[in-house]
């Protein structure tokens, strides 16, 4: 009986020690390990039960069912299996955090990046219709606040009419729609019009997953060919 107890005992301090490291690298409580075991070393985390982070506590996320996880997780690494080790380590983005019901500050959001923490937070239940779509999109949050004199947003703007203006923040507008235009006029999508940064992870997100309109667009051609020459500095041999 004392063997059994000390066993059950010993099981308790590894699942406690193994949730004390999670936190104590990337700051997130509530987290288990789900694959450590990948070809670019990302490690998969999971929320075991939903936390709460952020400065003001405005950052909230809840725990899925294994079904769930399992489903979303052969999506999400299938996708992430594109971006090298190499790759990966330039951009400081190491751990990538599985739960659903994302939101800051009560505002649901399909990812939040954090490359100090090289974290990246996927809400599993985001929309179908655009989930694949977004988690390339949110890779290039991790890029963009990497290397933010390499992806100057004053050269972006330029790209645009003279008589466009991006919104002080992405959540300071309307324009949330993630469909894509058929007729693009230099934006890809509504939301690509609220900031230069939105702007940016949109057509990047596009170009990954081969959805780039097939129209006559001089300003979204422009923008298609910095992304390209940016990534390029960044690494010859990712391929975009």
């Amino acid at each position: 009986m004392r063997l059994i107890k000390s066993f059950f005992i010993l099981i308790l301090l590894c699942f406690s020690t193994h949730a004390n490291t999670i936190y104590e690298l990337i700051k997130i409580p509530n987290l288990e390990i789900y694959n450590l075991k990948n070809e670019n070393k990302l490690r998969y985390l999971y929320a075991k039960q939903p936390f709460t982070i952020g400065v003001k506590n405005n950052i909230n996320c809840f725990n899925s069912s294994q079904e769930d996880l399992d489903e979303k997780y052969t999506v999400i690494k299938k996708n992430l299996d594109r971006y090298s080790k190499e790759f990966l380590k330039k951009i400081n983005l190491k751990y990538i955090v599985l739960c659903e019901d994302l939101s800051i500050s009560g505002i649901n959001t399909a990812g939040i990046p954090d490359n100090v923490m090289k974290t990246l937070i996927i809400d599993i239940k985001f929309n179908q219709k655009y989930f694949e779509r977004v988690i390339h999109h949110e890779v290039f949050h991790i890029i963009n606040d990497s290397y933010k004199d390499l992806f100057n947003y004053d050269d972006w703007s330029k790209f645009n009419n003279n008589d466009f203006n991006y919104a002080e923040c992405s959540t300071c507008t309307e324009k949330l729609g993630l469909d894509t235009y058929l007729k693009t006029n230099g934006f890809i999508t509504e939301y690509s019009q609220s900031t230069a940064s939105e702007d940016m992870a949109e057509v990047f997100s596009h170009i990954m997953m081969g959805l780039i309109p097939n129209n006559d667009d001089p300003i979204l051609e422009n923008k298609i060919k910095f992304l390209k020459s940016k990534i390029q500095e960044l690494d010859k041999k990712f391929k975009l």
